[in-house]
């Protein structure tokens, strides 16, 4: 086995392992916006009008994770352009299209090493007589057979990924972000009703 397929195997699954981790990590840092945003609202005041308005307008703005989801499935990157996220397709295809070049490159090794062992089995001249020996070339097919199989699995997570961030931004694409914010601490009083008397402290308000 030569040192450069070696190493292009090894760049290979290290870049989707990369891939994995980062969009694992967007996803996460979304979840985490989502209980943030979630969180804050309970200390929003709105009047009866105030709400009224809010809830017609969450109607109006709202997106469908469902939507999203399924369009994911029927054509990845299609979710992604209906969350008006366009610049992830590029990053979609272009793992798709590593891990299909991959996959190629892989299956035909392994096809070529596993027929040259059977031969090498059955008594029929190979390519590779005195290059390699039996356990050599048993070694090699089943190399490249593994690869191809963690390229498959790749195939598989990388779909699955597609849709699962294309239902969180659907989650979070009506997610008011603001910059709009404030807070300020002034003192205060509070009643400690089993002694009956005010003890002083410190009160956190915040704007939205």
């Amino acid at each position: 086995m030569d040192n450069k397929t070696i190493c292009f195997n090894n760049y290979s699954f290290r870049l989707f392992q990369l891939m994995i981790g980062i969009t694992f990590l967007l996803f996460l840092t979304n979840r985490t916006a989502a209980q943030e945003s979630d969180s804050s609202s309970t200390f929003k005041k709105l009047s009866i009008t105030d709400s009224i308005k809010t809830d017609s307008l969450k109607i109006r703005k709202y997106h469908s994770p469902k939507k999203a989801a399924i369009f994911s499935m029927i054509l990845p990157g299609l979710g992604q352009a209906y969350n008006k996220k366009y610049w992830k397709i590029p990053v979609v295809y272009a793992a798709a299209g590593g891990l299909m070049y991959s996959f190629q490159f892989n299956q035909s090794r392994y096809i070529k090493y596993r027929n040259a062992y059977s031969d090498r089995l059955n008594g029929i001249p190979d390519d590779y007589i005195g290059k390699y020996s039996n356990d050599q070339l048993n070694t090699l097919f089943k190399y490249y057979n593994r690869y191809r199989d963690l390229t498959v699995i790749g195939f598989a997570a990388l779909y699955a990924i597609n849709i699962i961030d294309a239902s969180v931004d659907a989650h979070l694409f009506t997610f008011d972000v603001s910059d709009d914010l404030s807070f300020n601490i002034h003192p205060t009083l509070i009643n400690t009703a089993n002694v009956n008397h005010y003890t002083t402290a410190l009160s956190l308000n915040i704007k939205f």
